[in-house]
């Protein structure tokens, strides 16, 4: 079974592929342009309130899927 990404690097993944840039996230979340290039180079975390903010304004959700057994 192929293992999935962690949600960090997915939410990585949704930055780094979104159709703005980094500047424009930032000015439009709050979210200082440090932090959201600190994060997507590995270099530190976000809290769960800046997590949440970011997967709003990127059209995210948490989805559970049933494990197979």
């Amino acid at each position: 079974m192929a293992k999935r990404k962690p949600l960090s690097e997915q939410l990585r993944d949704a930055v780094r592929k979104a159709d703005v840039s980094r500047y424009r996230i930032s000015q439009e979340t709050g979210i200082t342009e440090g932090q959201l290039c600190r994060f997507v180079h590995g270099e530190s975390g976000l809290t769960l309130d800046t997590i949440d903010i970011l997967a709003e304004y990127l059209g995210l959700e948490l989805v559970q899927r049933k494990r197979k057994r």
